[in-house]
């Protein structure tokens, strides 16, 4: 994926899993405005669609607040034909600690 639309996903990850994060936590969300827990964010890569589905579900099993990003409709070939096909996953806002159990798998980017 070009820079420009892996950095395009992210941000859509990251807004979505804020998103839900408000609705599901909104005590988070104030801590993370505070600026409590710091406010990092840390760009990880996924092997595979395989493993960013199964890291979703995994935020969900443990409660965290988190948005699968799918992208569809965009021709950007040899990636993108138009398909539906899982681009990234937003964690958060979470501490780091809690989301270790998830992320800790993945390589940085």
């Amino acid at each position: 994926m070009p820079p420009g639309k892996l950095a395009a996903q992210a941000g859509h990850a990251y807004t979505d899993a804020l998103m839900e994060c408000l609705d599901m936590r909104p005590d988070l969300v104030a801590r993370y405005r505070r600026g409590d827990n710091a406010g990092s964010k840390a760009a990880l890569k996924a092997k595979n669609e395989q493993a960013l589905r199964r890291a979703a579900d995994e935020c969900r099993d443990l409660g965290l607040p988190h948005a699968l990003i799918t992208d569809s409709g965009h021709v950007m070939l040899p990636h993108f034909d138009g398909s539906p096909v899982v681009t990234a996953l937003g964690i958060g806002p979470v501490r780091r600690g809690d989301a270790r159990r998830v992320t800790k798998r993945f390589n940085c980017v």
